[in-house]
């Protein structure tokens, strides 16, 4: 028998914290919920859970600074982290995603596409590669296999979601991809999810890498291009 996923919610509204549970529960999941950030980092470094999903307005800790210590946690540091919060502008989505935050979604949200989402993320995690690569561009490299991002031999922090858009920016370099393919590596057929999310992991992606080269093009109307001449060729 396959062992359920487990699912630590850490929200203090009641009425949005059982209809997750709910639909954990519809959907196969093992799900804990906790009420504030100090208690919800606790059982996060009890339960060791394989996804957080985690409010932002939360009382004693609030979720970006839950977010942080899991980050800065050797042992917890994988761990995946959707933020769900009313919290909605994009500072504070970019926050979240510079935090290393694997997705973001607002309230108010379908508890289904919330769930269509986490198992996206949990696909993209345990899926293992067809074929072992790494792909090598200026003083970077992209480890497909550890889902690593690496610089100089210092690991840059990237999450799921901006490895999956560098990955295959990268594959198709040279090529226009438009925001809704880039969509597809990040949520799999999810409708609720708007082309805005994509510009908001580039714009991360970019910050990340440096305006050294400038990899990333926008074109406009279109969407973006990873620059041929600065790709290397796949190693391994």
């Amino acid at each position: 028998m396959v062992e359920k996923k487990r699912i630590l919610l850490i929200e203090d509204e009641e009425d949005i914290a059982s209809l997750i549970k709910l639909q954990a529960e519809l959907e196969g999941f093992k799900l804990h919920v906790e009420v504030d950030g100090i208690n919800g980092y606790r059982a996060i470094e009890r339960e060791k859970p394989d996804l957080v999903i985690l409010d932002v307005m939360l009382p004693g800790l609030n979720g970006f600074d839950v977010c942080r210590r899991i980050r800065n946690n050797p042992d917890l540091r994988n761990t995946l982290v959707v933020f769900l919060t009313a919290k909605g502008d994009e500072l504070d989505i970019v926050l979240g995603l510079e935090l290393g935050a694997d997705d973001y979604m607002p309230k108010p949200f379908s508890p289904k596409v919330l769930f269509s989402r986490i198992k996206a993320i949990l696909r993209r995690k345990s899926e293992p590669e067809k074929s072992p690569k790494v792909i090598q561009f200026g003083d970077y490299v992209l480890d497909v296999d550890r889902y690593l991002l690496r610089r100089e031999n210092e690991t840059v922090s990237i999450t799921l979601s901006e490895f999956g858009i560098l990955r295959r920016l990268l594959s198709n370099r040279g090529e226009v991809l438009s925001r809704s393919q880039l969509l597809t590596d990040i949520n799999n057929d999810d409708a609720f999810v708007v082309d805005r999310n994509i510009d908001v992991h580039i714009a991360s992606l970019r910050k990340k890498l440096g305006p050294k080269f400038n990899w990333i093009e926008t074109v406009r109307g279109v969407g973006y291009r990873f620059k041929e001449e600065a790709a290397a060729q796949k190693v391994g």
